[in-house]
């Protein structure tokens, strides 16, 4: 796996993902925790689908 995520991109997913999934731990909806993608491709640094549109940040 090419790594297709900056640094930048990395930061903004992780916070996301965090605060997706503290909602859900703290009584939010279901589908909050849906912030497990965005932590896991900023752990790994990679998207898939930017690789499907050709996008590297």
């Amino acid at each position: 796996m090419t790594k297709n995520i900056g640094s930048l991109d990395r930061l903004a997913r992780a916070a996301l993902g965090i605060a997706l999934i503290a909602w859900a731990l703290l009584g939010g909806p279901v589908w909050a925790w849906i912030g497990l993608v965005p932590l896991l491709t900023a752990g790994l640094s990679f998207c898939p689908v930017y690789t499907l549109f050709g996008l590297r940040t």
